[in-house]
């Protein structure tokens, strides 16, 4: 008796053995060891966007360690974008992530279906068709830009309250890159932050055509303090606009609000707070998804849109950091953190909302009227808001 149970034990692990075997057989690599990863970046480093962005390759370096192959590009200008891509794909990466905005890529996908492919959002991806294994990504900035304009708009007020200027010239100035929707979005979320604490506040746009020029970018910066903007912020890639601040205040009182870096090192005096895209919460998912082998969206947090995924603070892609307590009004921390907290229990409509009319620059005849909120980030991960709103913001040469 006590023999034919022995058999049967040899026998059920036998089989066992067998099931486990047929099963990864099947089902290969239901968790991988290891996963070699490619980063692109369209600039290095130095420069505050791709220096954000590097953040979530140091965190997948700090969480897999060993278990993770990281190769880097640098300096890859989106029409330049072909050669990496495949270099890395011939070194055997099992995902690549990319900073920049080409059509490349996904274009380029099919080719390696083996390979995932994620990148930043640089398009309206609703009901868009695309390879299966192409990726796209990007938190909801302006919900940042929107607690970044409460920031500023509070150090406007203190500096009414004390007489430095009057609410007439409450004047706010911003760098711009260019004028996409992106960038549209994202400035008329600051002001509109700014004035829901100062309402007769307004602002000048300079547009510098370009993502990352130093003399263009401080330049304009400081043809908008000259213009009486007390209040600077940008959308481009470079310290220009904060060293711009920083200089200005020798002779006067002006501030500086960041994007995506700090600028309290190169701006001590000026800097008042940044807020950034955290890309650590997805491009983390993705490695996680890539090891257990499931698709990436059943992995990571946020709003799906199919390959297309957003979210902003309530999962942590976007985040405040740094504020100068030193030079920030009273009750600064306070009024950002109700904002916060308002983004995380609702979807944001109290931004893009008010007694506005905003005006499409590429289409005079299509409006938007504020009294009915927009939605941003609603279906897709690009910003899509895309009006002037013409009584509050100026765009200046």
């Amino acid at each position: 008796m006590k023999r034919e149970k022995i058999i049967t034990s040899l026998t059920c692990l036998v089989l066992l053995i067998i099931f486990v075997g047929c099963y990864r057989i099947i089902n290969p690599s239901v968790a991988k060891s290891s996963l070699k990863i490619g980063f692109v970046y369209d600039n290095d480093e130095s420069t505050p966007y791709t220096y954000n962005f590097s953040l979530a390759k140091d965190a997948v370096e700090k969480k897999y360690g060993e278990q993770v192959t990281i190769l880097t590009c640098s300096n890859v200008l989106d029409d330049e974008m072909e050669e990496p891509l495949r270099e890395l794909a011939d070194e055997g990466c099992d995902i690549i992530f990319f900073n920049g905005y080409s059509e490349l890529v996904k274009e380029l996908a099919p080719e390696y279906p083996k390979i995932q492919f994620c990148q930043t959002s640089y398009m309206d991806m609703n009901g868009v068709s695309v390879p299966d294994n192409y990726h796209t990504f990007k938190g909801e900035a302006y919900q940042g830009r929107y607690v970044s304009g409460i920031a500023a708009g509070k150090k406007i007020a203190q500096m009414i309250s004390d007489g430095v200027i009057t609410e007439d010239n409450a004047l706010v100035g911003f760098v711009a890159a260019f004028p996409t929707s992106e960038v549209i979005s994202g400035y008329t979320a600051f002001i509109l932050g700014v004035r829901s604490v100062v309402s007769t506040a307004r602002m000048e746009v300079s547009y510098t055509n370009t993502w990352s020029s130093y003399a263009h970018e401080k330049s304009a910066a400081k043809k908008l303090i000259e213009d009486g903007c007390v209040v600077i912020s940008q959308h481009t890639d470079t310290i220009g606009p904060a060293i711009a601040c920083e200089e200005a205040s020798e002779t006067g009182q002006v501030y500086f609000v960041g994007y995506n870096q700090s600028m309290s090192e190169v701006a001590p005096g000026t800097s008042l707070v940044t807020s950034r895209i955290c890309w650590e919460p997805y491009i983390l998912s993705a490695v996680e998804a890539g090891m257990a082998d499931k698709k990436i969206e059943t992995v990571v947090q946020g709003r799906i849109h199919g390959n297309d995924v957003s979210a902003g603070f309530e999962k942590g892609w976007v985040e405040m950091v740094d504020l100068n307590q030193q030079i920030a009004a009273p009750g600064t921390q306070e009024a950002m953190d109700s904002a916060i907290n308002r983004f995380k229990r609702g979807n944001g409509d109290f931004v893009f909302e008010g007694d506005y009319i905003g005006v499409n620059p590429d289409n005079p005849s299509d409006t938007w009227d504020l009294n009915k909120p927009y939605i941003e980030n609603e279906n897709t991960s690009y910003p899509l808001f895309n009006y002037i709103l013409s009584d509050i913001i100026s765009i200046v040469e």
